[in-house]
């Protein structure tokens, strides 16, 4: 059987594949293995339709295993694990399928410390759920209780404006995705002193992350140039990246803001180790950028988890992916889009220079990522046709170029990316192998 739970937390099609039945089950396995009888978990969600519907079963069968639940409703993700390792939580669980369509959602936890869980216990919730017959079941005074906690979101926002730096006379347009940032965010930076100008703030249930957000910024790119602004952020639907565009409209990731936070810090003896933790997903340029000022990108496989990991092992202070995700090791244990935005902010203006100017000092290699629908995906090196093409575009790019295959862990899709010094060749080399995927793994 495979494993349930993905590179983060479990995903589907809600009420299909993620139905109140798993939620019900995985809330008594989870309550069972992160505390038991009398220890409190708060939970939170995003805006879409199926948020509800998920929460109410994952909290009974959290209640069912003696667990008291406090209910915090929109928050975006970090915000719910920055109250699990601040409040008196044994585990927070948020409900979000982050930048997914309106019909998927998922279920992850963070720990205690505000930590994604390791496989290992990710393992043992599985294997309770296994097992559920076994699983405690009190009665009377021992069934958890549910507590409608929605003023805790006011502890995190301000959390996010002690870190914030006053930014009277800026004008700043916000893409909030129809998600969970859409009360936060602009609350957060009006309370800077900006000018706020706020995209996609009214979720209504279907329309998180519809033509909008941190993957489809093109309405905001419009927005910043229209009204004049100083740049704009997109955050995803539950906050955990963030997009970035300057006053030109151009667009900068996750990469560019390492970059920039990285080399700041370096040229003022702020940095060390002199080291950035990317993915195997982060550009070439972000690790030729880098080099220049004598610091070194160390890589690590998909996924924030695993990127926060080699943070803590090598100490480095900055981390993160090009998707957005950005971890500031010094004040939060995950991506962040807010934090990031503010982040931002703060280096611009210790800087001195704007963005678009900024971005100019960062290299960046043309890539290009082919998402290929297949049911096979994860049998891909079985395929021998594959391999085989894959062998063949590996040796033609040659030291010009990169070439990475990976499996999603949140959807159902195989991803292909071509990084090239010459654009053309990323491109068709991609559509290649593509067009073998497909015929090949699906």
């Amino acid at each position: 059987m495979s494993r349930l739970f993905g590179t983060d937390g479990i995903r589907g099609v809600a009420n299909k594949d993620l139905t109140c039945e798993l939620a019900l089950r995985l809330g008594r396995a989870a309550g069972h293995v992160l505390g038991g009888p009398g220890h409190r978990v708060v939970v939170g969600r995003d805006t879409r339709r199926s948020g509800r519907m998920l929460e109410s079963a994952l909290a009974a069968g959290l209640c069912s295993v003696g667990m008291e639940v406090r209910l915090v409703g929109h928050i975006p993700t970090p915000g719910l694990a920055y109250l699990a390792r601040t409040g008196d939580f044994v585990a927070g669980g948020v409900i979000s399928a982050s930048h997914n369509p309106a019909p998927d959602n998922g279920i992850k936890f963070f720990d205690h410390g505000g930590l994604k869980l390791p496989d290992a216990t990710e393992d043992q919730i599985e294997a309770a759920m296994t097992g559920d017959d076994t699983l405690p079941r009190p009665t009377e005074g021992g069934i958890g209780l549910v507590g409608d906690s929605r003023g805790l979101v006011k502890e995190y926002e301000d959390f996010l404006v002690s870190l914030a730096p006053k930014l009277e006379g800026a004008r700043v347009v916000l893409d909030c995705a129809n998600g969970a940032t859409y009360r936060v965010a602009p609350s957060v930076f009006a309370q800077t002193g900006a000018e706020v100008l706020t995209l996609f703030d009214t979720p209504d249930g279907a329309n998180i992350n519809a033509g909008c957000g941190a993957t489809q910024p093109e309405a905001l790119q419009r927005a910043v140039v229209d009204r004049k602004a100083d740049i704009g952020f997109a955050f995803d639907g539950d906050g955990d990246r963030v997009i970035t565009v300057d006053a030109r409209g151009a667009v900068h990731d996750g990469d560019f803001v390492l970059a920039l936070a990285a080399r700041h810090f370096a040229r003022h003896g702020e940095l060390d180790p002199r080291l950035v933790v990317g993915t195997v997903m982060s550009n070439g340029g972000l690790e030729a950028t880098l080099a220049r000022d004598g610091i070194d990108l160390v890589r690590t496989k998909v996924g924030d988890r695993y990127v926060w990991e080699e943070m803590v092992r090598t100490g480095a202070l900055f981390g993160g992916e090009p998707s957005g995700h950005v971890i500031f090791r010094k004040y939060h244990t995950t991506g962040d889009g807010i934090l990031t935005a503010l982040e931002v902010m703060h280096l611009i203006r210790a800087e001195g220079r704007p963005l678009a100017e900024l971005s100019a000092d960062m290299e960046r290699w043309p890539q290009v990522t082919q998402n290929v629908k297949a049911s096979r995906r994860a049998q891909w090196e079985s395929s021998t046709a594959f391999v085989a093409a894959i062998k063949e575009a590996t040796d033609a790019l040659g030291a010009t170029g990169r070439l990475l295959v990976r499996p999603s862990g949140t959807e159902p899709v195989l991803r292909i990316t071509v990084e090239a010094r010459d654009a053309a060749v990323a491109s068709t080399t991609a559509a290649r192998l593509a067009e073998v995927a497909q015929k090949e793994l699906t």
